[in-house]
């Protein structure tokens, strides 16, 4: 079964090493080790770290992903972590209405801008 190091799961997943120990440390990742103690990262744990990524990118807190990591790792019922998901799921699709509103406006004054160039 194929490992990578610290340097190579940070350049897999694009997380940087301080990351990757900072999930480890707080809960969100067990890591294998090598007969020397470093980490070794399988392709598991690559798949795992991301979702990891895109629940933070979407605005998961640390928090909430820990209790989610938490679920996972008692391997809780489904209902729980669907739960939990499906409410973070609608933040997202809030977040995201509210996204295209902002952009709608930026256009806006993108054109305002462009057609005070031209006339001026």
């Amino acid at each position: 079964m194929q490992s990578f190091n610290v340097q190579e799961a940070a350049q897999k997943t694009g997380l940087s090493p301080h990351t990757l120990r900072y999930y480890e440390r707080i809960g969100l990742l067990e890591t294998e080790r090598d007969p020397n103690g470093y980490r070794r990262y399988s392709q598991g744990d690559l798949g795992w770290l991301r979702v990891l990524q895109c629940l933070r990118d979407t605005g998961m807190s640390i928090h909430t992903m820990q209790r989610y990591a938490q679920l996972v790792q008692e391997k809780a019922p489904p209902k729980r972590m669907l739960e939990l998901l499906e409410a973070h799921r609608d933040e997202v699709l809030a977040n995201l209405e509210r996204q295209q509103e902002y952009l709608k406006v930026i256009e806006r004054k993108i054109a305002v801008y462009q057609e005070r160039g031209r006339l001026g």
